[in-house]
């Protein structure tokens, strides 16, 4: 029996650059707006591991967020600025991991520009709260599965596929090269 990628139609591998990278990752993060954080562990060389929400994805494909400047996060980054970031856009779809390099900042300018009301959860102070940073991710690499059509196309391919005992994947993976 062949693997399955033998038994698949059409092109189901693109490797993406530059601009076309960058709009792939403002496609899937800008959706998931959530993501797996991931800091290299000073104490054992391992990582840790904590779920944050994008404060924005610019055109030049940065990713932008609020942390504390007390924060474990701040000091693993001030240790190792190597960092990856893991998105899920959806259940079936729009999967993405980015190898990144983390600067911290306390730009003022950029934290208003990043400020939404409910982050009052974690700077009681508001958006003058001295605790707030700026992590800005600069990705160099990364790794995406998505699908061609959407959701409801891969769906009715499946369900096809299925009926008919073949392949009839819609998926689309890649390196991304920013």
């Amino acid at each position: 029996m062949d693997p399955i990628n033998q038994q698949q139609d059409g092109q189901h591998h693109q490797d993406l650059r530059s601009s076309a990278a960058i709009e792939k990752i403002k496609q899937i993060a800008e959706t998931a707006q959530t993501c797996f954080f991931c800091t290299r562990a000073a104490t054992d060389g391992g990582t840790t591991t904590r779920p944050m929400s994008v404060q924005k994805v610019d055109d030049a494909g940065q990713l932008w967020f609020l942390s504390a400047t007390d924060s474990h996060k701040n000091a693993e980054i001030a240790a190792d600025p190597r960092v990856t970031v893991y998105f899920q856009e959806s259940q079936h779809s729009g999967f993405l991991t980015l190898e990144c390099r983390a600067t911290l900042s306390q730009d003022k300018a950029r934290i208003r520009a990043l400020w939404e009301p409910m982050l009052k959860t974690w700077f009681t102070g508001g958006v003058d709260d001295p605790r707030i940073s700026v992590i800005g991710l600069t990705p160099h690499s990364g790794y995406y599965w998505d699908n061609q059509h959407g959701d409801a196309v891969a769906g009715v391919k499946m369900m096809i596929g299925a009926a008919l005992g073949k392949t009839m994947d819609d998926s689309i993976e890649g390196r991304l090269t920013v």
